[in-house]
C-alpha cells in the first residue's frame, strides 16, 4: 500500500497529472471566455502539458499565464483566421447538406468539401502546439501543421479519437465529463506531440572531422 500511495510511484505520478490536467482545462475555460482568447488560451495548455510529459512543469499556474502572455498576439491573429474559417466551413456544410443534389456537381462539392474538412481538423490539432513550442511565421504554421499531421498518419488518427471520445462521452454519456474535456485531451495528445516535435527540430550539422557543430 505505501509503495501504491509513493508519490513517486509510476501510476501516482500519472494520477496528479490527470489533476493537473483538471486544473489546466479549467485554467484554460477561463481564458477562452472572451473568444478571441481561445488561440492564446489553447497555446499556453500544450505549453504547459508538453511540459508535464517531460516531467518539466514546475508551477502549472505561472507556466500557463506567461506562455498566454508570450504567444498572445501571434496566437490571437492564428486563432482567428482559424475561428473565420469554421465560420465560413460551417455555414458551407449547412448549405450542402439542404441542397442535396443527387447529381455529380453536388458530389464533387461535398467530396471537396470534405477533403478541407479533414485538413482543417488537421491543422486545428497541430497548430497551436507548434506554436507552443516553435517560432515561425503564421504561414509556415499553417503550412507546417497539414505536413507534419499528413507525416505522422497514425498519431493524427489516434488525436482524433481522443478527441471524439471525449466530445462523445460529454454529450452523450456523462456531461460532468466537461471538467476534464480539453485539458485531459491536450495532456494525452502530448504524449505523443512531444515525440513528434522532437523529430521536427531543425538537426544541428556536425563536421565529422572535428565534431563540432556547423555555426
Amino acid at each position: 500500500m505505501n509503495r501504491l500511495l509513493d508519490p513517486e510511484n509510476p501510476v501516482m505520478e500519472f494520477i496528479t497529472r490527470i489533476v493537473y490536467s483538471v486544473y489546466l482545462n479549467i485554467l484554460w475555460f477561463i481564458c477562452c471566455i472572451p473568444i478571441v482568447t481561445a488561440g492564446a488560451s489553447t497555446t499556453a495548455l500544450f505549453y504547459v502539458t508538453l511540459k508535464m510529459v517531460k516531467k518539466e512543469e514546475g508551477n502549472i499556474t505561472s507556466q500557463f499565464f506567461r506562455a498566454f502572455k508570450e504567444n498572445f498576439a501571434f496566437s490571437t491573429k492564428v486563432w482567428l483566421i482559424m475561428l473565420g474559417t469554421g465560420i465560413v466551413l460551417g455555414v458551407d456544410g449547412f448549405v450542402l447538406y439542404h441542397m442535396r443534389f443527387e447529381n455529380w456537381f453536388w458530389t464533387v462539392l461535398t467530396a471537396v468539401f470534405m477533403v478541407v474538412v479533414v485538413a482543417y481538423a488537421i491543422i486545428a490539432m497541430y497548430i497551436f502546439p507548434l506554436m507552443a513550442h516553435f517560432e515561425n511565421t503564421i504561414r509556415m504554421m499553417f503550412f507546417n501543421s497539414i505536413m507534419i499531421g499528413m507525416r505522422f498518419l497514425l498519431c493524427t488518427a489516434l488525436m482524433a479519437v481522443i478527441y471524439f471520445v471525449m466530445a462523445f462521452i460529454i454529450i452523450n454519456i456523462f456531461t460532468p465529463a466537461v471538467i476534464f474535456g480539453e485539458g485531459l485531451c491536450a495532456f494525452l495528445c502530448s504524449y505523443m506531440l512531444s515525440r513528434i516535435l522532437i523529430l521536427c527540430e531543425p538537426q544541428e550539422n556536425t563536421d565529422p572531422a572535428d565534431g563540432s557543430a556547423e555555426e
